[in-house]
């Protein structure tokens, strides 16, 4: 079943009424199936957040549909099963955190019996018992973003969608959002966030997709983008003799060189298959072991989710 499902949304945007139109987002299409984490990536101003909005009808597309479990966005009933984190919420500091969790509880259509039940669980979810009765006013960047994740899942909603929710975390407290997250996907939740720390998306994504300057340009599972195929080989030479620093230099491999040890990487050619790449890992270790040097290491290298980006979206200047 399709959880989210966007066709042809676009948007322009007019700074003033006699600037000319900016496209922000353009004709993407896509969509999240239940039970998944589906991973948004893109650098900033790619469309992540323009698209997410649009999900919440915070704002609304200049053409192009959006659907939530098969109806529009707008639609009553599909709000009350839909939790978001914005990319920078607003709380009301002078509130502790379980007035701040009641109150939109309460806007979610929570009874009083049922919050009392619910804020102990989500708190010890978000890694903040003990904290019910502070004032959030107190609290330091990480913990106001584990609030608004609390606050996010607090009427136990079919839906996550979290715009950037590792922003202003530890390593330890992007951890756990990450624990969280295979927690919400091992009750039958689906979770739809963007962000830009790749690694968080290889280790808990089933799916990603990639936006620059308002353009889809990829979609699809993590083996669908990422190519299983060793790319490159990295080798460390020891006691190397001035025949092997030659014989690896004439073939371009000589990264780096100290008295003691070489540092070589010798990288897949475009149309070059697995077979002849595997032929000539072995010929140049072979003629190098033949020159006295002492293979100290070899280690492949394949592609991961952040060549893949790169390759995608490009360097800075191709994206301004």
């Amino acid at each position: 079943m399709e959880v989210i499902e966007v066709h042809g949304l676009t948007k322009d945007y007019r700074q003033h009424f006699w600037s000319p139109l900016r496209r922000v987002l353009d004709n993407a299409s896509f969509s999240v199936n239940s039970g998944e984490i589906f991973g948004f990536l893109g650098p900033n101003g790619a469309g992540k957040s323009t698209t997410i909005k649009i999900l919440f009808e915070i704002i609304f597309p200049s053409s192009g549909t959006a659907k939530i479990f098969g109806k529009p966005v707008g639609d009553k009933s599909v709000k009350s099963r839909v939790g978001f984190l914005p990319e920078n919420p607003y709380f009301y500091d002078y509130l502790t955190t379980t007035q701040f969790l009641e109150f939109h509880g309460g806007l979610s259509g929570m009874s009083p019996d049922a919050l009392k039940r619910r804020i102990p669980e989500v708190l010890e979810l978000v890694g903040m018992r003990g904290t019910k009765d502070m004032s959030l006013r107190s609290f330091s960047k990480g913990m106001l973003q584990r609030v608004g994740l609390a606050q996010a899942i607090i009427h136990n909603p079919d839906l996550v969608i979290l715009d950037e929710p590792m922003t202003g975390l530890d390593p330890l407290g992007r951890r756990e959002v990450r624990d969280l997250m295979l927690h919400l996907k091992s009750q039958k939740k689906t979770i739809f966030f963007s962000t830009h720390i790749l690694s968080d998306v290889e280790s808990i994504c089933n799916r990603v997709a990639i936006m620059n300057r308002g353009k889809l340009l990829s979609c699809g599972s993590l083996d669908e983008l990422i190519s299983v195929e060793v790319q490159s080989v990295d080798m460390v030479w020891h006691k190397p003799s001035d025949a092997l620093k030659s014989y690896l230099s004439s073939l371009g491999l000589l990264a780096s060189a100290t008295s003691s040890s070489i540092f070589s990487r010798l990288s897949r050619q475009p149309a070059e298959s697995t077979p002849e790449f595997e032929s000539r890992i072995q010929s140049v270790v072979q003629k190098g072991i033949g020159l006295g040097g002492e293979l100290h290491s070899l280690s492949p290298k394949k592609e991961s989710l952040e060549d893949v980006f790169v390759r995608q979206v490009g360097n800075l200047e191709s994206r301004v």
